[in-house]
This record gives structure tokens, sequence and C-alpha cells, in this order.
């Protein structure tokens, strides 16, 4: 009998500090609000890593890449295929690459960490992990530099061969798992 008296004034208290239909959150945000059930401040937002930009004091270039795309055709699923994007600096600055992206992890650029001359040439090695992908796939490496455009942009593309599922073999002998007619039992 005491639980219950004690459950009912318990209820009962609760139903005086948190009004009927209200929220928590609406209760703490209301300014003359007597009660704070929540009084404890939200965790801080995690640290965010800055990536990497181009430096922008230093003087504008060109580039030039012999192709912006590179098709791969169709392929196999866990194929790992290489392309290397061969590119000039077309300016009269060093080239210098802050970074180079891939839209997804399948796709892995490596990029010349030193200031490229003017009128040097480069490479930008990207490697592309078909995976379990299925179908045409198009991938982007984002290139940032000092260059005028930034950033830019190359294309990975291919068309992923889905395996065919193996065919369910019949047994050798039909007659294996067949009931054998009655009338064959007696002799």
């Amino acid at each position: 009998m005491k639980s219950k008296i004690f459950s009912f004034f318990l209820a009962a208290s609760l139903l005086t500090v948190v009004p009927y239909g209200k929220s928590i959150a609406q209760i703490n945000d209301h300014p003359a609000s007597p009660v704070q059930l929540n009084p404890v401040a939200p965790a801080p937002a995690k640290p965010t890593v800055a990536e990497p930009v181009v430096d922008p004091n230093l003087p504008k270039t060109t580039i030039e890449f012999s192709e912006m795309e590179w098709d791969f055709g169709r392929i196999k699923q866990e194929e790992k295929l290489v392309h290397v994007f061969k590119f000039t600096n077309t300016g009269l600055n060093p080239l210098t690459i802050a970074q180079c992206k891939g839209s997804c992890g399948c796709t892995v650029p490596e990029w010349p960490k030193e200031p490229i001359a003017p009128g040097a040439a480069g490479e930008i090695k990207v490697q592309f992990n078909s995976g379990k992908k299925k179908g045409k796939q198009n991938k982007t490496v984002t290139i940032q530099a000092n260059t005028d455009p930034n950033p830019t942009i190359l294309q990975i593309k291919s068309d992923i061969e889905v395996p065919a599922e193996p065919a369910v073999a019949e047994p050798a002998n039909k007659n294996i798992l067949q009931p054998v007619p009655s009338e064959q039992k007696n002799n």
C-alpha cells in the first residue's frame, strides 16, 4: 500500500514540474521557466581536420593534360587498374599541387609533391579498384593547385561486369531420387 501511495505522489509531482504536452526542450528554452530539467551542456562538436588548401600567395599558372578522361571499358569485379594522366605546366610560374582527391575510396591518386617548373611535365597516377561495384561507373579526381581555373577535375569511367550465377547441374542419373513404381517392387 505504501509503494502505491509513493508512486502516486511521485507521478503527481512530475506532472507539476513538466506541464502536459510540453517537451523538456521547450521548458528549458522558455525564458520564464523556473525549472531547468536538462542543465547538462551539449557535447562540443568534433574538431574537423582542415583539408590542404592552395597557398593564395602562390602566383597562378596553367596546366594542360593530354587527356581529362579515361575509360577502362568493360572490366570485372575485384580488378585493380591503373591509369597515368600526363600533364604539362603551360604557365610562367612553378606548378604546386596541394591535393588530389578521388571521389571515393576506390579511386586513389598519387601526384608529385614537389613544384613542377614552367614547361616541365608531370604525372598523376590513379588506381581504380572495381571491388563489388556493378555496371557503369564514373569517378573523379579533383586537383587543387595554384592554377587558373582551380580546381581541375579528371574522370575515370568503367563498366563493371557482374559475374553470371553458376548453373545448377542436374544429377547424372535422373532416376536416383524418383520412387520405384509399385509393379516393379514385386519382381
